[in-house]
């Protein structure tokens, strides 16, 4: 039970306090170790091979150089492991950053300069921004932030609620060799594969426990029943090109009764991903504030679940 306090401790820090900003955040040292391997090994033949030797290297560094800071804070007294658990898990969650950088484009349009508003929504997405109007660039930020809210929040606690801070330490090794590798283009296709097959294994669960949980606890615009939203989260889930990442999006979509995806470009490249939803509201910027709403919940939701686990399994002992 005292895992579960700290996750809960780490959740309430990550909330208020966020992450320290005059320290470097150890996601830094693992996309460094990252870019280290990719300079050396990602040409000439066998890219995958030496992909997945990056894979292995850079999950069992981070692994274990968390593993072996708590075990020894373990040994030293049980209040300095648990002080560590609730610092490492805290860390490894974005609930702040990922509001602050949301309440960056939501302010740039509430104070009608939507050039600073595609300006900071080009920091958290991918697409091109330089010409999106008012609803697209409100699409990407709240695509953002669904998605997100399984990769940077649930799922690492989902992994801190099984194994503590070494979990969830492991699953930011694989997420973050993901965002920068696990790309299907010419460059990380091959170098890639293994990191982006890994980060969609990790993710399977978090993804459908905390879509389901959005779907549940979050407030319903639409006049749709559960049961016909369960239904259509299921069918627009799976159009998604991620894997995981649909069941976070579509959950959103049917909650606020908007409509995501669509068109992206990307230089010269126009993509589209499929639609999510049914337009039944027009996509402003106060679905920014509900899809953040929609984020906090959500956490709390898959916490309080763990909870609930871990007060079954007491019961067992």
């Amino acid at each position: 039970m005292l895992l579960f306090l700290a996750c809960l401790l780490a959740v309430v820090s990550d909330q208020m306090l966020g992450d320290p900003r005059k320290w470097k955040h150890p996601v830094i040292y693992i996309g460094n170790m990252i870019s280290f391997f990719e300079r050396k090994w990602n040409h000439t033949k066998f890219r995958k091979v030496k992909g997945l030797l990056t894979v292995i290297l850079v999950v069992m560094t981070t692994t274990c150089a968390v593993f072996f800071v708590v075990l020894l804070a373990m040994k030293i007294h049980i209040a300095l492991w648990f002080t560590i658990e609730v610092a490492f898990i805290s860390l490894a969650l974005a609930q702040k950053s990922l509001k602050e950088a949301a309440m960056l484009v939501y302010d740039a349009l509430q104070r009608g300069d939507i050039k600073d508003a595609r300006h900071y929504l080009s920091w958290i997405v991918g697409r091109d921004t330089a010409h999106l109007d008012e609803p697209e660039i409100v699409r990407g930020v709240i695509e953002t932030v669904s998605e997100n809210t399984s990769d940077g929040i649930t799922a690492p606690l989902f992994y801190a609620l099984l194994f503590g801070s070494t979990g969830a330490w492991c699953y930011k090794a694989i997420n973050t060799l993901d965002s920068m590798v696990g790309y299907k283009n010419e460059r990380y296709e091959d170098f890639g594969y293994f990191a982006a097959k890994l980060d969609d294994v990790a993710n399977i669960l978090p993804s459908r426990i905390s879509g389901f949980m959005l779907l549940i606890i979050t407030k319903n615009y639409s006049s749709k029943t559960f049961r016909e939203r369960f239904k259509q989260w299921l069918v627009d889930a799976k159009k998604h090109p991620s894997p995981n990442s649909g069941y976070l999006e579509a959950a959103t979509a049917y909650q606020l009764g908007i409509r995501l995806g669509g068109y992206n470009r990307y230089g010269q490249l126009e993509s589209f991903r499929a639609y999510m939803g049914e337009p039944l509201f027009v996509m402003g910027k106060q679905h920014i504030l509900e899809a953040l709403k929609q984020m906090q919940r959500c956490t709390y939701g898959c916490l309080l679940l763990g909870g609930i686990f871990y007060a079954i399994a007491s019961t067992w002992s």
